[in-house]
């Protein structure tokens, strides 16, 4: 592949223009004409709410904006499992304008259309965690990531696909479908939240929430040209988030703009007494640091130390995702940031040891679906039975192959051998970036080796699809917050891929992220993120 992005101050706009669509489906969309573009990411969010305040429009025209375009792109991408009816968000929207039209306080979400992985409970929608064994659940209750965003006024317009119980790097181990990235039908858009990426990336809704276990929601981002943002474990509460491995799970947020990203962070944020794990951390106020860019100083990121993790940049990296790496730490470079090379002898071994981990605690979270008390119910004579036919018939291949390593890790004569060598490899990650980050205030490395790769092409290969991960998983074992940004495109045979990097901070730092990345993309000259698929809208 030849890359498009040597440095991304050099991408410009015709070079978008020119991508064909490939479309694997009989009814294809067409290539659009070219169209004006912004030439750098706009906050959503804040448009949305201007115009509403300002009786521009109205939030039943956003709504049926977004459902329409949700209608003409979902047959090609599958991006959702479920669609909430036209007319229950309508209703919501009709709701909003009549609060508006009396003057009313609404929340700063309002009118806002957001997509929720699967696997974030939902009251009044199924919530399958993308498995057999939950099909049809609806459960009882809101996340309270979920019920915050109904509280800032937020649509919930429906329930993205994943992979399985959130295991998988490409969202091709979904029960139900496979969904396609926006950019290039023929792609997976990364996962396990690829869904809540390609949804953002089409534009079928406006920002959306993913989990994060191991990178998630930071390499779908990078896949699929969106920002997305993993926080600080602890940060936003986990109750409602179906559990994979309970000490890596976070719920993060993607958005078209760092900005967008920012202010979902700000709505689902802060303690919650039903997860003891959330913390009592004082929340910033992340709105303040999107300054626009006509207020920037020449360096408006004079004095800041960016360490490049060297290990992230050697054999089994593209060629062409170095260089776009090295481009962003040119730009950043440019604006005032001093660039260094940090070594992270422990960075490689991260890998095995997050697998061990996640594994050993999926096979005690997934011990609860027994056919009785979650999902479809099986009836049998006996338990073995019970067990047999619920799990078997229900878990697919790759949730299977999970517990059984799970299960081996923590099984007598093994648990010292790789559950506890595990344990101790990740107090090593945890004073490796703790040393790197007391010199460094941001640390940079590529969100993926690669850009997204076709669809079945990692599937039957999961030591190729696990190593997919070895940028991401770190941040999760020490449990740090990263953001993750587009920073270019490759070529890749009949179309451009977008590149993201990933940047890396001290916990509980996600203001300091937020203001670098802000700065980074409203400094990215002559860039659309926006997909062929959607670009005659914008």
């Amino acid at each position: 592949m030849l890359s498009l992005a040597q440095n991304p101050r050099l991408l410009r706009l015709q070079n978008l223009h020119q991508i064909p669509l490939k479309c694997l489906h009989t009814s294809p969309i067409p290539t659009p004409t070219p169209s004006p573009s912004p030439s750098k990411p706009t906050s959503q969010i804040l448009k949305i709410r201007k115009s509403l305040l300002s009786r521009e429009t109205t939030a039943v025209e956003i709504a049926k904006t977004f459902l329409d375009r949700l209608r003409r792109t979902e047959p090609h991408l599958k991006s959702f499992l479920y669609i909430s009816p036209a007319d229950a968000v309508l209703k919501q929207a009709e709701e909003i304008d009549r609060r508006i039209q009396n003057n009313e306080e609404v929340g700063p979400l309002a009118g806002v259309l957001v997509g929720v992985k699967d696997n974030i409970c939902t009251s009044d929608m199924p919530s399958t965690a993308g498995s057999k064994i939950l099909e049809n659940y609806r459960p009882p209750y809101d996340a309270t990531a979920v019920k915050k965003l109904r509280e800032n006024g937020a649509i919930i317009v429906g329930k993205t696909n994943l992979d399985e119980f959130g295991m998988g790097s490409t969202t091709e181990a979904s029960a139900y479908q496979v969904t396609a990235n926006p950019w290039d039908l023929s792609r997976v858009p990364g996962g396990s939240s690829g869904g809540s990426a390609a949804a953002v990336s089409a534009r079928q809704c406006v920002v959306s929430l993913g989990s994060d276990t191991g990178g998630s929601v930071r390499q779908p981002a990078s896949f699929c040209g969106v920002v997305g943002l993993k926080p600080t474990y602890g940060r936003v509460s986990r109750y409602g988030l179906v559990a994979y491995a309970s000490s890596l799970d976070v719920i993060g947020c993607l958005g078209s703009s760092v900005a967008d990203t920012g202010i979902v962070l700000q709505a689902v944020s802060g303690h919650d007494k039903f997860d003891a794990t959330s913390s009592k951390q004082g929340i910033p106020d992340f709105a303040s640091q999107f300054i626009p860019s006509d207020y920037l100083d020449s360096k408006p990121l004079n004095g800041l130390r960016v360490g490049v993790i060297r290990e992230t940049l050697e054999d089994g990296v593209d060629p062409d995702v170095i260089s776009s790496l090295q481009g962003a730490a040119s730009h950043l470079e440019d604006l005032g940031c001093t660039i260094s090379e940090v070594s992270f002898p422990s960075f490689s071994v991260g890998l095995p040891a997050y697998y061990i981990l996640a594994s050993s605690e999926s096979s005690s979270n997934l011990a609860r679906y027994d056919g009785v008390r979650y999902g479809n119910q099986i009836f049998a004579d006996e338990l073995s039975s019970l067990y047999g036919h619920s799990r078997a018939g229900g878990f697919g291949t790759e949730v299977k192959l999970r517990i059984l390593m799970g299960t081996y890790a923590l099984s007598a004569g093994y648990y010292d051998a790789y559950y506890k060598r595990a344990q101790q490899v990740r107090t090593l990650v945890q004073k490796s970036f703790k040393a790197a980050l007391e010199e460094n205030d941001v640390l940079i490395s590529p969100a993926a080796p690669s850009v997204a790769y076709r669809i079945g092409e990692k599937k039957n290969d999961p030591l190729a699809m696990y190593a997919g991960d070895i940028m991401t998983v770190n941040v999760n074992l020490a449990g740090l917050p990263a953001l993750v940004l587009p920073c270019g495109f490759v070529e890749g045979g009949s179309s451009s891929l977008p590149v993201g990097f990933q940047m890396i901070g001290s916990a509980f730092d996600e203001e300091k992220l937020l203001k670098i990345g802000h700065i980074f993309e409203q400094t990215l000259q002559g860039c659309c993120f926006v997909p062929p698929l959607v670009a005659n809208d914008f």
